[in-house]
């Protein structure tokens, strides 16, 4: 499973993009939309902290773990234990910032789960969440056998990646959905800097993704990075 081409190009551009896409983000949400906050007489600082979580957790710590087997030149039980804890850590952040959204929902009198957004949003962290017990389980403790783990390893790899694209998608959907709510109803000019702001978060976005998946398709210096331990 490889294209063939060296790996390391392609995770140094994913780490830049991603260092982009949380500036960009931050800044949207802390410089624009007014900070952060759990709790809030302005319900709009609760929700911003949905935006902030799910990409700095499912999107650039998840992409920062897949990619941890073709960027560190470590061991591989090394890179196995940054990968698990790194998607760990993705999907705490993940849980909370959908928590955050439903607060702010319920706290603003605002139905909950009626967008294409909200049904891929609960999909994807469901399936972040099954694929991360199943690693876990497989290959970290109690641990499969060799035989069993071989034969996972390709399914795994492909489902994780599957799972990360639809997480780009859902994360698109909800800069759209978010950005086109805020110019009907919140005055938000349709070619102004927070606009503008947005759709190029999005698109840094999906270029990191993107790198993260040429990364993870791509070849590796020495070992096999899939091979069973």
């Amino acid at each position: 499973m490889g294209l063939g081409v060296p790996a390391l190009p392609f995770t140094f551009v994913a780490h830049l993009l991603g260092v982009a896409a949380i500036v960009m983000v931050l800044l949207w949400n802390i410089h624009f939309r007014g900070g952060l906050a759990w709790e809030a007489t302005n319900k709009n600082l609760i929700f911003n902290i949905h935006p902030v979580l799910m990409l700095i957790g499912l999107i650039i710590m998840g992409g920062e773990a897949i990619i941890t087997y073709k960027a560190l030149p470590l061991k591989k039980e090394i890179k196995k234990l940054i990968h698990l804890i790194l998607h760990a850590i993705a999907l705490v952040l993940g849980i909370v910032g959908i928590c955050a959204a439903f607060k702010n929902h319920n706290e603003s009198g605002i139905a909950n789960m009626y967008s294409l957004h909200s049904w891929l949003g609960i999909g994807v962290i469901s399936l972040y969440g099954i694929q991360w017990i199943f690693g876990f389980v497989m290959f970290f403790y109690p641990g499969g056998s060799e035989t069993l783990r071989s034969q996972s390893i390709p399914w795994h790899v492909l489902f994780g990646l599957i799972v990360y694209v639809l997480a780009l998608g859902t994360a698109s959907l909800g800069f759209l959905e978010k950005l086109t709510f805020l110019e009907s109803s919140a005055g938000v000019a349709k070619y102004g800097s927070e606009a503008l702001l947005v759709n190029f978060t999005a698109i840094v976005t999906i270029l990191f993704g993107t790198f993260v998946v040429l990364s993870s398709i791509s070849s590796a210096p020495g070992e096999d990075d899939y091979s069973p331990i």
